[in-house]
């Protein structure tokens, strides 16, 4: 008697879809799981509602829908939902929805009266429209996991900006220190500066009104004749980090260097970046950072990808294999 072992597997193949907001990091993720890019349209009508008609079925499949929540906003969380609900009607076995930026992310909690909750409702929006599952790369606020009833895979990039300033940065630097944007980042910024050997400081600033603008106020912890590497989750606008770059640099550092995860940009972000005394930025393409915004930036800034780490998730959970060994966790 031969005893075939089949292995068990619930759904189908692979599907990759992608969203429009990063069609570059989307091609990046199928090339690494040597899957093409399933056949989609997305047309946008007159009066701005958004059509999607798949290219072939996506019965029974395990499917993952690619789209980052950046600029345009909106845009690309409808374009995401009715995409994820397009999936659903066809009979998809499994829709996970790969949102490497999640809009809303600040929106957590109600830290004043009579505000919403924004990050909560988008959870259950994308519930709603039948995501099973999904994945994304530090979250503003970790509560955010907790807004989502469903299974997911909330990833740090942080490895990744980490292990580049340890293979190509940190021999030519000069007793570097980390710097956390404010105390809201201490705890991940420490775990920045554990994980590269080095002390931390932090700014503390106070917020005033709802604008973007914060005001930065002191700096706890020595940056003088240092090497800074300052860290934070996503730069928006740049005002809170030119203010960080400005107290550094008036309290004495010798080179800056700016490390984030989320190139969100806002307005002129990629300008105001340009015109502060750094050295050097490295983030990632989570957000993609438009022709334009680069041009500012250019010579000055390192883009690695999330492509591969994204495309190793998706494998694993295709697989049903452990996302926390790729971390020894």
């Amino acid at each position: 008697m031969h005893h075939v072992h089949h292995e068990l597997k619930v759904y189908g193949g692979i599907k990759l879809f992608a969203g429009s907001g990063a069609p570059e990091l989307s091609q990046k993720i199928a090339d690494y799981l040597g899957q093409p890019l399933s056949e989609r349209e997305v047309i946008e009508f007159p009066n701005e509602n958004v059509f999607v008609k798949l290219g072939g079925s996506v019965r029974g499949q395990d499917v993952y829908v690619i789209q980052t929540t950046s600029s345009p906003v909106h845009r690309n969380l409808m374009e995401l939902l009715i995409m994820i609900q397009t999936l659903r009607l066809d009979s998809a076995a499994r829709i996970t929805a790969v949102v490497p930026y999640l809009c809303y992310g600040r929106s957590d909690k109600k830290d004043q009266p009579r505000v919403p909750i924004t990050a909560r409702l988008v959870a259950d929006m994308l519930e709603v429209a039948g995501t099973d599952r999904y994945m994304t790369l530090d979250p503003h606020a970790g509560q955010v996991q907790g807004f989502f009833s469903i299974p997911g895979d909330v990833l740090t990039a942080s490895h990744l900006l980490i292990d580049h300033i340890n293979k190509n940065m940190r021999s030519n630097m000069h007793d570097p220190v980390v710097v956390s944007v404010d105390l809201g980042f201490a705890k991940k910024g420490r775990n920045y500066a554990a994980d590269m050997d080095m002390p931390i400081a932090f700014i503390e600033k106070r917020r005033i009104g709802n604008d973007a603008k914060a005001e930065a106020l002191t700096l706890i912890g020595a940056v003088k004749d240092r090497d800074v590497i300052i860290v934070d989750d996503e730069v928006d606008t740049g005002s809170s980090i030119a203010q960080a770059v400005n107290i550094v640099k008036q309290k004495g550092a010798r080179d800056v260097y700016l490390v984030f995860v989320h190139a969100v940009l806002s307005n002129d972000g990629a300008e105001r970046l340009a015109s502060l005394p750094i050295k050097q930025i490295i983030t990632t393409d989570t957000a993609p950072i438009s022709p334009e915004k680069m041009k500012h930036l250019e010579g000055r800034i390192t883009v690695l990808s999330v492509a591969s780490l994204l495309g190793e998730v998706i494998i694993r959970a295709h697989e049903g294999r452990s996302v926390g060994e790729m971390f020894n966790e």
